[in-house]
């Protein structure tokens, strides 16, 4: 993760179902990163302020618990 990078964490336990970005992207506030799944509802992860995705920390498939870096932002 690069110096003064923000990361966006996991809210809550659960899976991830679906990736939205790549690093290198540049994001908006409010745009869907990633959707994780928790006790059957799809959660939609959003970016939190503008900004370039700079590493993405899990994969399709990866079990994640409450508070694990999810995406790094840039």
């Amino acid at each position: 993760v690069p110096a003064g990078a923000q990361m966006v964490k996991a809210p809550m336990p659960g899976n991830i179902v679906s990736i939205s970005v790549t690093e290198g992207a540049a994001v908006k506030k409010g745009q869907v990163l990633l959707v994780l799944e928790a006790m059957k509802m799809e959660n939609e992860i959003v970016s939190p302020r503008d900004g370039v995705v700079s590493s993405i920390l899990v994969s399709k498939g990866a079990s994640v618990n409450s508070g694990d870096g999810l995406v790094a932002l840039s």
